[in-house]
Parts: C-alpha cells; structure tokens; sequence
C-alpha cells in the first residue's frame, strides 16, 4: 500500500507550478497527507559577486524574500472545510534543484511534485531543467506535471479516497 505523509510540491510561482499545486493538493486529501509547499529564493549574493552585491543592493535579499513569502501564503490559502494541512517554506540558495532535494531529504518527504515546461530539446539543453535534476537526484519518487497538458485533477469530479 502507498503511504503518503508529507508531499512536497516545489513552485516558481509559474503557471506549470500552478498545475503541480494542484496535483499535489488533490494527492494530499486524498491520502490525509501534509503539503509542503517550497519556493527557493535565487542567492543574489552568490549572483552578483558578495562586495559588489554588499555596496550596492544591501537590502535586495531580505526584499526578496519577504515578496516570495507573501506570495506563498498567498498560493497556499484553502478555503476548504475542513483545510488542508499546509507548510509554505521559502528557503534560499544558488542552486534551486539541490535545494529542493535537501529539503525533501531533510523533512522526510514521500513525494515531489514539480511542473514543467515541456521544452524543446533545444531550449532545454541551453537552460537547463530543475525538474529534470530533482527526479534524477531525488530519493523519494517525483511526480512532473508539464502544463499545458491533459489534465487529471478537475474540480468539480469527486475525488476517490485513498483511505478505503
């Protein structure tokens, strides 16, 4: 039997995340699951180089992540009875796959959900793709949910229970 806990749905606060959320959502009432909703904050004092960072943006960071914050309480606020248990972590660092992995690691996560962009070969292979690092570094399994694309999570289907 699956056993899901703790589910982890990591977002840019872009529309392929916003599909993720929804997945992870409907995963986490189905199971009774808690959901993690993290947004890593780029290090923008690792970017920009620390004294040229330090005499000039001091303030940016901590900026930064206050908005990101804000914008996840935002994302995570459930209107239904009774309300899903959420934690909304803002975490920074430079690397954001890595640190989604960490976190995951560190909080005992069951599951990652992730969006993706479905790129082509090209765009991917130029910039990269942090669902594509999580699921090969991850230790727990990762759900991709690439939008735009078939959906499974409708709301107005009622959900089966995981709990039979």
């Amino acid at each position: 039997m699956i056993a899901l806990k703790k589910i982890l749905v990591a977002t840019d606060f872009g529309e392929a995340a916003d599909a993720a959320l929804a997945y992870g959502r409907a995963l986490a009432r189905t199971f009774g699951a808690t959901l993690h909703v993290l947004h890593v904050v780029d290090d923008v004092y690792v970017r920009l180089g620390g004294d040229a960072y330090a005499a000039v943006l001091p303030d940016l960071q901590q900026d930064t992540e206050r908005q990101a914050k804000q914008r996840l309480a935002e994302l995570v606020v459930d209107n239904d009875v009774p309300p899903l248990p959420t934690d909304p972590v803002v975490l920074t660092a430079s690397a954001t796959a890595l640190a989604i992995v960490d976190y995951a690691a560190t909080a005992g996560i069951d599951l990652i959900v992730v969006g993706t962009h479905g790129r082509t070969a090209v765009a991917h292979f130029l910039m990269g793709s942090v669902a594509e690092r999580v699921v090969r570094t991850a230790r727990c399994p990762v759900l991709t949910v690439r939008h735009p694309e078939r959906d499974f999570v409708t709301p107005d289907l009622p959900v089966a229970s995981a709990r039979a």
